[in-house]
């Protein structure tokens, strides 16, 4: 039996609003909470949440350096791996220069406008 649920991934970023924006787009869910420095973006489905907490001093990680490293990623699932490419970084990603070796080409590391590492993963 578990002890808990799931809630909410939370990320640190310097605009909130501007990092839901992005993910709202990218995913097509919903902002239904907005504070100065907190915004919530869900599924509307499920009850997924990813918040975004103002943090004024962020700075990005430097991933693969381990000076900052990115404590968390998220791996989104998509069908078509070229289509999904262009349409994240025609909202603003960017495709990092890091590209771990992938056998089948099935995945790539990108990141958001915050800095933080994501990957477009073939389902």
């Amino acid at each position: 039996m578990a002890i808990a649920r799931m809630r909410s991934v939370v990320i640190d970023c310097p605009d909130p609003k501007g990092l839901a924006d992005f993910y709202g787009a990218l995913l097509d869910w919903k902002i239904t909470n907005v504070e100065d420095d907190w915004v919530t973006l869900t599924d509307g489905e499920s009850g997924a949440r990813l918040c975004f907490q103002l943090a004024p001093d962020h700075r990005p990680p430097s991933w693969p350096d381990s000076e900052l490293p990115q404590q968390f990623h998220l791996d989104l699932a998509v069908d078509d791996l070229d289509e999904a490419e262009a349409r994240t970084l025609a909202l603003g990603a960017v495709k990092h220069s890091h590209q771990p070796d992938a056998e089948d080409d099935d995945f790539r590391v990108f990141l958001d406008p915050a800095g933080h590492p994501f990957c477009l993963c073939l389902v």
